[in-house]
């Protein structure tokens, strides 16, 4: 039996995957073999010896020490493309907000009301104030075709848009989903340039903090909307608000509210919506327990963010899986001591991830309880287990 831990309240889905044969899942597990987690900070918690992996129900992992979990030998998930449904119908309720003043029109209707004119009348002297550009024929820039900005893009094709996709590192199976109406941009600066509609789907990193700064700004139309539904740290809010004040945009619609931003002319804020729909919470909390099932059961690694993906079917043979240093020579330190226990190797694994790899071998016989112990004492193993079929 295994013991899971929650570290916020999810959604019960996870009890069709995590069968109770297998797994306990609490949230008031002492020493948990696996977590499960949304919004909760891991940074300061202690790492329990037997933490086998962190599954994250959402995509954005900034909660967690990635490289302290991978030391440790923890796998940790996330949970790419669970919410991107829910993020991409937000987007274009942004697209259409940053358009056609409706937030604006809705407020000012609160004021309404009978007196020396009717209503009606009011609406029809007051509407003139809201009038707003349509989508339809109009360019969309998508910076980051992943999973949320691939359906962005298509989406905004079925609008009829003219839109135009940058993404250096586009995955093939992405490629393949994108319509073939979708332009690639060459460039970032190209999307920047000629977008009526710029709309943000990159991970935040320490090399792309801050993209949209001043510089980038001064080279958008003026008539032009930025969306940032990705990550705040993305855009440089007081280069935004100058650029709001100054003319120089149009108009900025974020999901990440912060004080600098509050009551700023043209900001429309809406509080970080992006993945808060039922559906979405179901989907990012199957995919976890699935992952975590599949690894604690198979040794199977899907949509790791610390050791690189190897996925794998249940075991038919005695299996060893082993998380180690991405260093030479230590393949050859693992095969001496299998073949040491006269162990044949049916099968063998490896893959690498940055600093980290993850090998896996399926054995024709049971190993001894002391080939474990060896493969730890090897100064470049992070974590070795058996698993039998």
């Amino acid at each position: 039996m295994y013991n899971i831990k929650k570290l916020n309240s999810i959604s019960p889905v996870y009890h069709g995957i995590l069968s109770n044969s297998d797994f306990a899942v609490s949230g008031d597990v002492e020493n948990p073999d696996a977590i499960i987690v949304r919004s909760a900070s891991m940074h300061d918690m202690p790492i329990n010896e037997n933490l086998l992996c962190v599954g994250r129900a959402g995509a954005g992992v900034n909660n967690i020490p990635l490289d302290k979990m991978a030391e440790q030998g923890v796998v940790v998930f996330n949970s790419p493309g669970a919410n991107a449904n829910a993020v991409k119908e937000l987007v274009l309720a942004g697209l259409l907000l940053s358009s056609r003043k409706i937030a604006e029109g809705i407020e000012w209707c609160k004021g309404l009301s009978d007196g020396e004119t009717t209503v009606e009348k009011q609406v029809e002297a007051g509407k003139k104030q809201f009038i707003g550009p349509e989508l339809a024929g109009k360019t969309l820039g998508v910076i980051g075709l992943g999973a949320i900005g691939l359906q962005v893009a298509n989406a905004g094709v079925a609008l009829g848009m003219d839109v135009l996709g940058y993404d250096p590192y586009i995955s093939v199976d992405n490629a393949w989903r994108l319509s073939r109406a979708v332009r690639h941009a060459m460039s970032l600066d190209e999307v920047i340039e000629k977008s009526d509609y710029i709309t943000l789907h990159v991970p935040l990193t320490d090399s792309n903090k801050g993209m949209i700064d001043a510089g980038a700004i001064s080279r958008m139309k003026n008539s032009a909307a930025l969306l940032n539904f990705a990550r705040g740290g993305l855009v440089n809010v007081e280069d935004v608000k100058e650029a709001l004040e100054n003319g120089q945009l149009r108009c900025y619609v974020t999901d990440f509210p912060e004080a600098a931003l509050i009551g700023a002319k043209g900001v429309l804020l809406t509080p970080h919506l992006g993945a808060s729909t039922p559906e979405s919470e179901d989907n990012c909390v199957r995919m976890v327990a699935r992952q975590i099932n599949d690894f604690i059961l198979y040794g199977s690694i899907v949509n790791s963010v610390n050791y690189p993906n190897c996925p794998l079917g249940k075991p038919t043979m005695p299996r060893i899986t082993i998380l180690h240093k991405n260093v030479p020579n230590v393949i050859g330190a693992i095969t001496q001591l299998i073949s040491g226990e006269g162990l044949n190797i049916e099968n063998m694994v490896n893959q690498s991830r940055g600093a980290y790899a993850y090998t896996v071998l399926d054995v024709d016989a049971k190993p001894s309880v002391l080939l474990r112990t060896k493969l730890l004492a090897l100064d470049t193993v992070y974590r070795a287990r058996l698993l039998m079929p």
